[in-house]
């Protein structure tokens, strides 16, 4: 799982790096579930045919998925959820992720960096997560857009995790007895490939990032997270 990530802080590298624009509105940098944050997707009204219309675009969307069917009636219940991670296991029969996945609603959220607990210790050690080259990170992710009755249009986004017991590196994080489990890092590559993907081909994507291309890295002192910071719903 991850719930603390840094988006990116060059506005350059949204360009560089990702192929996008960078959004008129940056979100926070030092993300936590609930915050506004940048993510990259595919526009909904892409026309291979009109030049006008990029092949991709960043947005600021609420890091906490909020399904498009959400009655208003069941918002306030809904909204305390942990949904910033989706399990890949079970997101095709999920009420909150299984609309967006089934649509193919495919996004890549960009990242300087993700922190994970290492619990090797016995206490928790906040861990910075970084890619080996220092470039940015893609992560795979899904977005969707609920239509709140009093905001309008509500963009959101979550991140899909895997299976990370196996891991030769996030294996070892995470409390003693829970399940290791790792957000999807994307091969530059293959960021196209995703935003454009058929929903039956989603689970293609679903890799265990290289641990030779990562690096954790302690740090020294870790900030105190929202008042209302969550775990992920398993």
């Amino acid at each position: 799982m991850c719930s603390n990530y840094e988006a990116l802080r060059k506005w350059e590298h949204y360009e560089k790096y990702f192929g996008v624009s960078p959004p008129s509105t940056q979100g926070k940098l030092d993300m936590w579930p609930k915050y506004e944050g940048v993510f990259v997707r595919k526009p909904p009204e892409t026309d291979p045919y009109d030049e006008a219309v990029p092949e991709r675009e960043a947005v600021t969307g609420r890091w906490g998925l909020v399904p498009w069917m959400l009655k208003p009636e069941n918002a306030a219940k809904q909204l305390k959820l942990s949904t910033f991670n989706a399990r890949v296991e079970s997101v095709a029969k999920s009420f909150t992720y299984g609309g967006a996945w089934k649509r193919g609603q495919h996004c890549i959220v960009p990242v300087d960096a993700f922190y994970e607990p290492d619990w090797r210790s016995g206490k928790a050690v906040r861990t910075r997560f970084t890619r080996a080259d220092g470039i940015p990170m893609g992560i795979a992710g899904l977005w969707d857009v609920w239509s709140d009755p009093v905001k309008g249009a509500v963009l959101s986004f979550t991140m899909l995790t895997i299976n990370a017991s196996e891991h030769a590196l996030l294996r070892d994080f995470h409390r003693a007895g829970d399940e290791k489990r790792m957000i999807v890092v994307l091969p530059e590559s293959r960021y196209i490939d995703w935003l454009s993907a058929a929903p039956g081909d989603s689970m293609d994507f679903m890799r265990q990032y290289p641990s030779d291309n990562l690096v954790a890295m302690p740090e020294p002192a870790s900030p105190k997270p929202p008042k209302d910071k969550e775990r992920e719903l398993i």
